[in-house]
């Protein structure tokens, strides 16, 4: 790996990714915590390299994948180039002012549309949700995730470019504000925080430790049980889901 004081945003942002697409269990347990609020035609904002798509793909679930990175775009287009259950691979920009006008055939398209660790790097917010609400059909769902208490921000969110980390509240207020119903707020790996702190915090690192991620994905059976133990009350992600 590159030093992180010699990486760019973006190459930390990849290198994060590449180190996250090993850790399937984590990958897993995100999946099955938005699973049961999923419905209809779906589209993915912000797919990265398609480490989440890919378990929509294991468990049989079509959708559409998307990023506002070009070469994210190419990677998914390379990796699920034969994948039937990808329906579309695309460019696209939630944080667009005009976005009836950028991508029109979009609009009221989706039943379900969700971003996990993806609105806290855009700094108008309130316009990613906007946006969402626009591209869901009556009745749709929007599912957020994203990471959980300010306390915690650290040099991994100043390299990964967070703006903010939310609470259940704040992230309560932000889906209000856009029209969304709020179906449900809740908290998703007690046991990351302390992983977090210690390294981001305590120790100073810059990006997330490859073999630390590897250890903490060979425990994540034991971590759900946690997160069972204290009813989803405390985690280092908190998760939304609102209703248009």
């Amino acid at each position: 790996m590159i030093p992180s004081t010699t990486m760019t945003p973006q190459e930390v942002g990849l290198s994060t990714l590449e180190n996250l697409s090993v850790a399937d269990r984590l990958n897993q347990w995100m999946f099955d915590s938005i699973r049961p609020y999923v419905k209809g035609a779906v589209l993915e904002i912000g797919s990265g390299i398609g480490n989440i798509s890919s378990c929509f793909v294991q468990n049989g679930i079509p959708l559409h994948v998307s990023d506002y990175s070009q070469d994210y775009c190419r990677m998914l287009m390379k990796k699920f180039d034969t994948e039937p259950l990808i329906r579309d691979v695309l460019h696209l920009d939630l944080a667009i002012p005009d976005i009836e006008t950028a991508y029109p055939k979009l609009i009221g398209k989706f039943n379900t549309v969700f971003a996990l660790n993806v609105v806290e790097h855009i700094l108008d917010h309130q316009l990613a949700l906007a946006n969402c609400y626009k591209l869901l059909a009556p009745g749709g769902r929007v599912i957020i995730l994203v990471p959980a208490y300010q306390a915690l921000y650290n040099g991994f969110d100043k390299e990964l470019e967070h703006y903010r980390r939310y609470t259940r509240s704040s992230l309560r207020r932000l889906l209000e504000s856009q029209k969304f119903e709020v179906m449900r707020t809740w908290h998703f790996n007690l046991a990351g925080i302390f992983g977090w702190f210690w390294s981001g915090t305590v120790m100073g690192k810059k990006t997330l430790p490859a073999g630390e991620l590897k250890f903490y994905n060979k425990l994540v059976p034991v971590f759900r049980v946690a997160d069972k133990m204290v009813g989803n009350s405390v985690g280092l992600s908190v998760i939304g889901v609102g209703v248009k």
